[in-house]
């Protein structure tokens, strides 16, 4: 017989050399894809970590503003019209209102910059200064907010109480050093006496960082930037996302339902599809052009409304949830249509008994992914107006507004932008806030939904 032992463990030993090179090659492979993996994904969260870092390490400061604390003293030789008229007995309705117009009329014209000038010399008595200088030191808002407390309370007359005024955008600049103070007096924003007049008062607190309330509840403003805040901007992009909510959700599950569910399939459910898909990828700059075009060009409604903006980011928003739904209504089991429908349920009882209330966590993470990437579209919005400078908070949606990406956009672009560029950063910081909160209430609910499941 011949022995075969040799040849048959040479053949052996190559093989499983081969398969051990083999296993060697497929594991550093496995090694170097999962190390590839871990290194993206630790340069994307460092990208977004940088990001996150900056915009806060800017906009943070903004929150914090140069406030002076000061006593006022409501001067009767400085406010005209006197007291607060009193309505007299046998006087008409008429006489009296018209007593009333002519207080406020005089009210109004009093020289309220001079108990401006005299509540700020008050914190610095010994300091020389002229009054146009000292007047730069506050915002051009504070004789308005000294007025409006009078008018409120017309008892002050003769009074002296503290008051808190905001020190001007300059000001702000140069107690935070966002402007270099070795830059030669012919460069600086505000005059030698100024300035140090800023340095004392926080020297002796009269001027304190205080938190800036005002951003949340005050609209923008041109002539006293340092009082520019974000309550009209907050209120149109509440609005637009309350008008995106109320018809995108409904039509585009509505849609989902019909084409996945219902709607035959032969070449115009698959045209439809392909469009949706398309409308998907259009960019968002051209449904402003077609809400333009449409909703005030040819239907005649308002420019710069929110209605405007809520139904240009609806048709925007409609793609996203339609697909969105649809999927989630494919991800459903069949043995759960073919159940029900097996116990006798009709099509209609099997899909919105049984298929639809399964889809709902996914409908919900389609909407509010919807709504956030509405929420931070500017280019439809510029389109349709809404880039215009708002002074009032909007009542309704017919009303003149601007959106918060819309009111960064403008801060961005403002002259004095020592002062907006934190200012816009801080916008920033509310406006992710906002999203993650929507994105935090999505998961949330999503997982109650899919424990009820």
């Amino acid at each position: 017989m011949t022995d075969t032992t040799l040849p048959t463990n040479a053949a052996g030993n190559a093989t499983r050399a081969l398969v051990r090179k083999s296993l060697a090659r497929r594991h550093r492979d496995e090694m170097l894809f999962r190390w590839a993996g871990i290194l993206s994904i630790a340069a994307a969260l460092g990208f977004v970590a940088i990001l996150f870092g900056m915009i806060l390490a800017k906009g943070m400061p903004s929150f914090w503003q140069s406030t002076l604390h000061v006593e006022a003293y409501f001067d009767p030789e400085l406010i005209e019209g006197g007291p607060r008229p009193e309505r007299q007995a046998g006087a008409s309705e008429a006489d009296y209102q018209k007593a009333i117009s002519d207080w406020q009329r005089a009210v109004t014209l009093s020289n309220w910059n001079a108990i401006v000038d005299k509540a700020v010399r008050t914190a610095a008595p010994d300091f020389e200064i002229e009054t146009r200088d000292l007047l730069k030191l506050v915002t051009s808002a504070a004789r308005f907010q000294i007025r409006d407390l009078y008018f409120a309370n017309p008892d002050l007359l003769g009074q002296t109480v503290p008051v808190t005024m905001l020190g001007s955008a300059n000001t702000d600049n140069w107690l935070k050093g966002t402007i270099d103070r070795n830059q030669p007096d012919e460069r600086q924003q505000l005059a030698v006496s100024t300035r140090q007049l800023a340095d004392q008062l926080v020297a002796n607190g009269a001027i304190r960082f205080d938190f800036a309330w005002h951003i949340f509840t005050n609209v923008d403003s041109r002539s006293a930037p340092a009082s520019a805040g974000l309550a009209g901007a907050f209120m149109g992009s509440l609005y637009m996302m309350l008008i995106v909510i109320v018809l995108a959700v409904p039509i585009g599950v509505a849609s989902a339902v019909y084409l996945e569910e219902f709607a035959p399939k032969n070449r115009w459910t698959d045209l439809i599809e392909v469009n949706i898909n398309n409308l998907a990828a259009v960019p968002s700059i051209v449904f402003g052009l077609l809400g333009a075009a449409v909703f005030i060009n040819y239907l005649g409604l308002p420019r710069s409304a929110p209605l405007v903006g809520g139904l240009v980011l609806t048709l925007m928003t409609l793609p996203t949830i339609i697909i969105a739904t649809r999927s989630s209504l494919r991800a459903v089991a069949p043995s759960l249509r073919q159940a029900a429908l097996g116990l006798g349920a009709s099509h209609n009882q099997t899909v919105f008994h049984h298929v639809l209330p399964q889809t709902f966590p996914g409908i919900l993470t389609a909407t509010i992914i919807g709504v956030a990437q509405a929420l931070g579209e500017t280019a439809p919005l510029l389109l349709i107006g809404m880039s215009a400078f708002i002074a009032n908070i909007p009542a309704n949606p017919l009303d003149s507004a601007t959106a918060l990406p819309v009111q960064i956009y403008l801060w961005q672009g403002n002259e004095n932008r020592n002062f907006f560029e934190a200012r816009t950063s801080a916008a920033i910081i509310v406006l992710l806030g906002l999203m993650l909160l929507l994105n935090a209430i999505a998961i949330f609910l999503r997982t109650r939904l899919e424990r009820r499941a």
